[in-house]
């Protein structure tokens, strides 16, 4: 999406002279500005709006282009691709004629009054990750501790600190020892950079130890991890071969999804292919608050911005418990023969 942007050049050229005292060529305030433009936005985000404009061209488009192709574009995918996916390469068009210094063809009347026509066609509800209770993961945990290999031992402290630490799959990926400090009372992972962090402030979570006879500690599993892996430095999660080999880069965050299906399996959970990576974090939301922690306490070790988030996470937890009907159903019955 980093195209030439003539107008740019232009600018660039004149900045050129000199920048901070320094004297800089042209192209390397080309490189500089690309640099800062890039790190605007989140490689995930840029990953989706690339692969987004391959699709356009792909289709036969080309770039720039007017109205009249993007709802051609709009209208050859409307059966087959989900409203919110045509949604998103919308904002991909757009971002890219934006960048490029070119009028915004997604912004006409008649492209915004066909999508949200789709929308209302074939709009589906969002799928979402299935929070993976409490309960369920510490049948997963009973099945991973007596397995001494190195990859039942590494999945274990993954599953575990990702999610007490409420973790994104990213950030488990990501996750370095240096971000790792160890306190009499348990771990405190500081993230560098998340999701809700992108200008790199730094996340701070707090994991404490698990009771001496409980099933789930992930301050020790991460440490047995750490220690059997000789890990010092680096990456925290790596790929471990099945003859024990031990990786030197982080792990793929798409292969968290795998391990944790794997791990449900292994434990007999019939609901494996539906869990993700977010399930972990949906999972501690959600078994925190049916264990009555409070709602700020919940937010904070999540790292969420917006009430709303846990708000609907807490719901879900008490659809059962906290519903209306409740009573109703369990009333007496009027020829109940206990009452007076």
């Amino acid at each position: 999406m980093e195209e030439n942007n003539p107008e740019k050049t232009v600018l660039l050229g004149k900045l050129a002279k000199r920048t901070g005292g320094t004297l800089m060529s042209e192209p390397e305030l080309q490189e500089r500005h690309r640099r800062f433009i890039s790190a605007a936005t989140s490689e995930n985000t840029r990953r989706t709006y690339r692969s987004a404009i391959r699709h356009f061209y792909a289709w036969g488009g080309a770039l720039p282009c007017d109205a009249g192709a993007v709802l051609r574009y709009l209208l050859a995918y409307s059966d087959s691709l989900n409203p919110r996916t045509l949604a998103l390469r919308l904002t991909a068009l757009a971002q890219w004629h934006a960048f490029q210094g070119f009028p915004d063809p997604t912004a006409d009347p008649n492209v915004r009054k066909t999508l949200k026509g789709i929308t209302r066609t074939h709009g589906k509800p969002k799928k979402k990750a299935k929070a993976l209770p409490i309960e369920d993961l510490e049948r997963m945990v009973e099945v991973l501790t007596p397995d001494a290999s190195l990859i039942a031992t590494r999945n274990n402290a993954l599953v575990q600190i990702g999610f007490f630490g409420a973790l994104r799959r990213s950030e488990l990926a990501a996750l370095m020892v240096e971000e790792l400090a160890w306190e009499a009372d348990g771990l405190v992972i500081t993230l560098a950079r998340s999701k809700t962090d992108q200008e790199g402030e730094g996340i701070t979570k707090a994991i404490p130890y698990g009771s001496p006879d409980g099933i789930c500690c992930p301050v020790r599993a991460l440490r047995r991890w750490l220690e059997g892996a000789n890990i010092t430095s680096g990456p925290v999660f790596r790929r471990v071969t099945r003859w024990g080999v031990i990786g030197t880069e982080p792990l793929y965050d798409g292969s968290i999804n795998d391990i944790l299906e794997a791990c449900a399996e292994a434990a007999g959970l019939p609901y494996a292919p539906e869990l993700s990576g977010h399930s972990l974090r949906r999972g501690m939301a959600t078994s925190a608050h049916r264990s009555g922690a409070e709602f700020q306490d919940i937010k904070r070790q999540g790292g969420w911005r917006h009430d709303g988030t846990v708000q609907g996470y807490i719901e879900e937890a008490g659809r059962f418990e906290s519903n209306a009907v409740l009573t109703l159903l369990r009333r007496r019955g009027k020829n109940d023969v206990s009452k007076p």
